[in-house]
């Protein structure tokens, strides 16, 4: 990616879409771990709410609150110079369109956010357009939504049945209409994936969707082998496979290479 002074704008999101430009995105909780996704060449950082499940130790990304969030993202916005930072809104915080406006004002304001992301489709958009309209940067999430894993029945693979696909698809360009600059798409078979990316003018960023998404995304815990148990199918650990003597900034910088070229996520790391 060409050198640039300050954070991707949506003008430019767009433009790596259309020219076939992997967009490549990391979770990140602070300001270490921020230069060293500087110094590799990520392109947006997520401030996620995964941090309740990785830094927090909770079961799931519920308990999280607003001031964790904005406590998390002034962080990395001490330390980012280049990436696009963008953060979670998390549960029951944006339920309707004005508690949404004040709380991603509060994370671009006090935190230092560009971007906020909310999950779902549907009834969420009207949220989503009155952000847009009132200058507030937004990503979109659909697929396996973490904060509603309870109403999911878990963590499940989402979109393999037809009507759930056509609806999937649905709100992804209902998304695009309300002004999102991104979709991140989670645990959805590889081919719907590739489909809704190719209907869109903005930018698709995968996690378990396959490679056909125009951007990937992973919980950098999982990248560096750090976080404990049994991992998702769709992660990989980055970090195990370097020669002794090379560290967090080359694992990630593998990871940057690897989706730039199309190479991550492969078969294993992908669902159909």
């Amino acid at each position: 990616m060409m050198a640039q002074e300050g954070p991707l704008g949506a003008g430019q999101l767009q433009a790596m879409k259309a020219g076939g430009e992997k967009i490549v995105v990391l979770t990140c909780y602070d300001a270490s771990m921020t230069m060293h996704c500087e110094q590799a060449g990520v392109d947006v950082l997520l401030v996620g709410d995964s941090l309740g499940m990785v830094v927090q130790g909770h079961d799931s990304t519920l308990p999280v609150t607003m001031d964790d969030m904005i406590y998390h993202t002034r962080l990395v916005a001490r330390a980012r110079q280049r990436c696009l930072l963008a953060t979670d809104m998390p549960y029951r915080s944006y339920l309707d369109q004005d508690q949404a406006l004040q709380n991603a004002r509060r994370l671009t304001e006090e935190g230092g956010a560009d971007m906020v992301k909310l999950e779902g489709g549907g009834k969420i958009i009207d949220s989503i357009a009155h952000l847009t309209a009132n200058g507030i940067r937004v990503c979109g999430h659909l697929g396996l939504l973490p904060q509603s894993v309870e109403e999911l029945g878990g963590y499940k693979i989402q979109g393999r049945e037809q009507d759930a696909a056509t609806r999937m698809c649905e709100d992804a360009l209902g998304l695009q209409q309300a002004g999102a600059e991104m979709i991140v798409l989670e645990c959805i078979p590889a081919g719907l994936a590739r489909r809704i990316s190719e209907s869109l003018q903005i930018p698709t960023i995968g996690i378990g969707a396959g490679v056909g998404c125009d951007g990937q995304v992973l919980v950098i815990y999982d990248l560096l082998g750090i976080t404990p148990g049994k991992q998702p199918r769709f992660a990989k650990d980055f970090l195990a496979a370097l020669s002794a003597g090379k560290g967090i900034t080359a694992a990630i910088e593998t990871y940057v290479t690897a989706v730039r070229k199309g190479a991550f996520p492969d078969d294993e790391h992908s669902f159909t």
